[in-house]
């Protein structure tokens, strides 16, 4: 119908001439049942069975790179996300956002992109002077309600002070002198309260080594931790100033340093350097992602909160202004919002461990590793969601997790009933595959390919997560239907190759999310 009109035809006409073309076209002769004209010019393509049927070969051919394509030339990709600053344990909203960086990773590489993970962190500023403040008078023996322990809101010295039995734990450890190592760092107390260094570091390195426990418990591991404090030491924070100022992209009021971020869309220009000769903490963002683009990340994507959305449009204008070659829109920004915990019934907002917060740990032990994943992964980032935690242990169909994995489990249930050699199944016959709960099945499992591709390129994971609830459906209205076990061999092995071809995508899907594919349950 498009055509038509350039074309100077009627719609049905140039319907007719392209079925016509479609029809001497060897791979629609092999896999087209019949091509039908319909309506003002719709045309409508019917597949032979034989072509819904070639998918369940495809996929136990490649078994486990189903879906994937080959690995890119050269084509590198830099994923910041969690990037906590070590002043507590992490919560649920980092657990939100670990599962989403690390389901992104996991799309991307499967669409061939050299994936580098990055956990970024301020070790030092303010909240860390918090921390060491904090655990400095747990040291000294004083207790949160304390007369001598700040608690008033409008003091600035006083503002964020950390309460959780936690800063007990970091307090105890320090005065026995204890060495704590952590994935990127190692330090050993000195044990003497009036030594502040000694304590900021060992506090850091505490919680750095609390966070790796975490993020263990979550079958997480990064590439790299990257310090905001070697931008500073690098000399990159001044640098990327430096260059700011040289390309007429500042001037001075008030006694500040400002960057013209308007010029680059921003709704205001923003202060780079405060009266007190201090930077703003978008500066040293700003540094930050010209090394990503140093490093040859032409691609770049940060998973953060949605406070943080303020900052996109800065940071973005300070990488212009720089004029490095990095081209508008770098990184990609994917927001998530935060995360109510309900537990019989009601909401759970404070954990013994932190003291104000209900933190990863908690979750994944209140539930498990997979239940927080898909969970977390279940909802669009930047939509409201509710963990709850009755439904994430429940062993039936409302439980999304346990719908996908009970599924993958009863198909090698059946394949353990019978026994044979799945291997040779490649080499059956499908063509007794033609019952519609097969015909659907085997429809959903063509999907997955595209599927993956278009959730890589919408940094999207919870489309597969849709996707994997839709194929558990199928395959169990399709076991529902047709028995597997059937005496006639050729139908067994044909029935067998198909649900053996359904549990590899669910075992790839399930991967891509960070998810076990369990075979019993």
């Amino acid at each position: 119908m498009q055509l038509a009109r350039p074309l100077k035809q009627n719609p049905r006409q140039v319907a007719e001439a392209l079925r016509n073309d479609l029809l001497q076209q060897p791979s629609y002769q092999r896999w087209a049942e019949a091509i039908d004209i319909a309506g003002p010019g719709f045309i409508n393509i019917r597949l032979k069975p034989a072509a819904k049927q070639e998918v369940v070969r495809e996929v136990l051919a490649a078994g486990g790179s189903c879906g994937r394509k080959a690995d890119g030339a050269g084509e590198r990709v830099v994923v910041e996300f969690v990037s906590a600053n070590p002043t507590g344990p992490l919560h649920v909203g980092h657990g939100r956002q670990a599962a989403l960086g690390d389901a992104i990773c996991n799309l991307l590489a499967t669409q061939g992109w050299q994936v580098h993970r990055e956990y970024y962190y301020n070790d030092a500023g303010v909240q860390i002077q918090t921390l060491t403040h904090s655990t400095q008078l747990r040291a000294r023996g004083f207790r949160p309600g304390d007369a001598v322990w700040p608690t008033d809101p409008e003091n600035p010295a006083s503002k964020g002070f950390y309460n959780g039995d936690y800063i007990q734990d970091i307090a105890d450890d320090f005065l026995a002198k204890k060495t704590i190592t952590a994935s990127d760092r190692s330090f050993t107390a000195s044990g003497d309260v009036d030594d502040v260094e000694s304590i900021r570091n060992f506090a850091v390195a505490y919680l750095r080594h609390e966070q790796d426990k975490d993020l263990q418990a979550f079958n997480l591991q990064f590439d790299e931790y990257y310090l905001e404090s070697s931008l500073y030491s690098s000399g990159r924070v001044d640098k990327a100033v430096e260059r700011l100022i040289a390309n007429g992209k500042t001037y001075e009021a008030d006694g500040a340093l400002w960057l013209k971020s308007t010029d680059y869309g921003d709704d205001k220009d923003r202060v780079m350097r405060k009266k007190d000769g201090t930077y703003t903490y978008f500066v040293p963002d700003v540094a930050y992602h010209i090394t990503k683009w140093e490093r040859g990340y032409r691609k770049a994507v940060n998973i953060q909160g949605t406070d943080h959305h303020g900052t996109i449009a800065r940071v973005r204008a300070g990488l212009q202004a720089a004029d490095v070659g990095i081209p508008k829109g770098y990184p990609d920004y994917v927001l998530h919002t935060m995360v109510r915990v309900v537990k019989g019934g009601e909401e759970v907002k404070i954990s013994k461990r932190a003291g104000s917060y209900v933190t990863l740990r908690d979750l994944i032990e209140w539930t498990s590793k997979d239940a927080v994943r898909f969970f977390l992964l279940s909802r669009k980032p930047d939509t409201e969601y509710t963990f709850d935690v009755d439904l994430a242990v429940a062993r039936n169909n409302d439980n999304p997790v346990y719908y996908v994995q009970y599924a993958h489990a009863r198909i090698h249930s059946v394949l353990a009933a019978w026994g044979g050699d799945v291997g040779t199944l490649a080499q059956a016959d499908l063509s007794p595959l033609e019952g519609p709960q097969a015909q659907a099945l085997m429809l959903q499992l063509a999907k997955y390919p595209e599927m993956l591709t278009a959730a890589a390129e919408g940094e999207a994971p919870h489309d597969v997560t849709f996707y994997l609830r839709e194929l558990a459906a199928a395959y169990h209205s399709y076991y529902d239907a047709e028995r597997i076990l059937v005496d006639d061999e050729t139908v067994k092995r044909a029935r067998l190759a198909l649900i053996l071809a359904t549990a590899q995508v669910l075992h790839n899907g399930l991967a891509v999310l960070g998810v076990s594919a369990p075979t019993k349950m």
